[in-house]
């Protein structure tokens, strides 16, 4: 026999000192006890923690005793703790130059595929760029790139770094960038089909990127193989909300984009 009823008082409201207190640091996926809401920590202060679904729906909870489920247990969650004073990191990793004035711009340029491609390095190394006095240029393609790079007149103290989308053996931009062969112009690249591809589909909370069929447009492909309900301006501007670090981005770009800024901050010899 037991002792009372075992289905009396709250079980999600139990005595004090039973429910564990867990930090909401960013990206912790619990779920609401109350709505049954699962998603990840996005933001939380004194009162109340955010939590993202994985459609990217956002909703408001506050932090009430045992209100949440941390693998299918009750858990109390607090406001993580302050981190101890430091360095300022910018997006990229460097430490940050507290009180930039901005510089007069290099005569070197760094030149990208696309308006995307721009701003994503903008976020994530625009500060980097700043200090540096490199300017960001768009091509709208490369199909011109030998042109545009004549046009350029690279020489020392004059540099190009060009990025490139889905360079690889064989493809149309390997053979177009082959046919650039001044000392003064370093052309780099990713494996991507898109800039899109090299945000890390866990920053989304996606489980990888869809492979689009021969003939369809990339970026349409990929929205309605994802169940976007969104044109693609605006599905860029989901991704690109998504992105505040430089851990967001896959490797295969991180490099290329710092061995561009080498380039064109480094004297000619």
């Amino acid at each position: 026999m037991y002792e009372g009823d075992v289905l009396a008082g709250n079980w999600r409201r139990p005595g004090k000192g039973k429910i564990p207190l867990v930090p909401a640091e960013y990206d912790l996926v619990v779920e609401d006890a109350e709505s049954g809401f699962c998603g990840a920590v996005v933001a939380c202060d004194k009162e109340a923690v955010t939590l993202e679904d994985r459609f990217g729906k956002r909703r408001l909870f506050p932090l009430a005793p045992a209100a949440f489920l941390l693998e299918g247990k009750a858990v109390t969650l607090v406001r993580p703790a302050a981190t101890p004073a430091g360095p300022r990191r910018s997006a990229s990793g460097s430490t940050v130059v507290e009180g930039l004035r901005a510089r007069v711009a290099r005569q070197s340029r760094i030149y990208v595929e696309g308006v995307h491609d721009a701003a994503l390095v903008e976020k994530i190394w625009g500060h980097d760029l700043r200090v540096e006095g490199v300017v960001v240029e768009y091509l709208e393609g490369v199909d011109d790139l030998p042109s545009i790079v004549a046009e350029f007149e690279p020489e020392p103290g004059r540099r190009l770094g060009v990025l490139v989308d889905h360079l690889v053996p064989g493809s149309k931009e390997s053979r177009i960038a082959a046919q650039v062969t001044s000392e003064h112009v370093l052309i780099v690249g990713h494996p991507y089909i898109d800039i899109w591809q090299a945000v890390k589909p866990s920053v989304l909370r996606i489980p990888g990127w869809p492979d689009v069929p021969r003939g369809v447009p990339w970026k349409e492909g990929v929205i309605a193989a994802l169940g976007w309900r969104m044109e693609p301006a605006e599905a860029w501007r989901r991704i690109l909300g998504a992105v505040s670090t430089y851990t967001d981005l896959e490797p295969e770009l991180l490099g290329r984009v710092e061995e561009l800024i080498d380039f064109v901050t480094t004297e000619a010899s």
